[in-house]
């Protein structure tokens, strides 16, 4: 089965992805569900993978200031891991950047996800913050 990148149109879509961020970015660390959505979600776009109606991926790009897009809340399902579905939803929201004139993206990436990032044309600008006090990020961009 070919599992393709979709953008999010319906409440209900918006609704499967944030549950799949917050178990994927915020349960672990005992966080709350809110925290997997921000006040930016209805002027963003997220792109996702379903396996039926079940969201297995998700990634969010926002526009900022400066024709600079950022992509926020990348997550893929613990069993999907390691498919490239990470890879297929990143390739959407850049079309999406594209589409929409952005100059360059940048990412806050966890450390265990860098690789991930510099194998897709993302480089290091800097070491930026530790996240509740565990989880060093690190602000990287790509050029578009």
């Amino acid at each position: 089965m070919e599992l393709n990148a979709k953008i999010a149109s319906t409440t209900s879509e918006i609704e499967s992805i944030i549950q799949l961020r917050y178990e994927v970015l915020r349960a672990p660390w005992g966080q709350p569900k809110d925290t997997a959505t921000d006040e930016l979600e209805p002027k963003s776009v997220n792109a996702y993978i379903a396996v039926n109606t079940e969201v297995i991926a998700c990634g969010r790009l926002q526009e900022n200031d400066g024709k600079v897009g950022q992509v926020r809340f990348m997550a893929v399902a613990k069993n999907y891991q390691g498919k490239g579905l990470g890879e297929k939803i990143l390739t959407q929201l850049e079309l999406v950047a594209k589409e929409k004139q952005l100059a360059k993206i940048e990412l806050q990436a966890r450390e265990n996800a860098v690789k991930f990032y510099e194998k897709n044309g993302y480089s290091i600008v800097q070491s930026s913050f530790l996240l509740w006090g565990q989880i060093q990020h690190y602000l990287m961009q790509k050029i578009l």
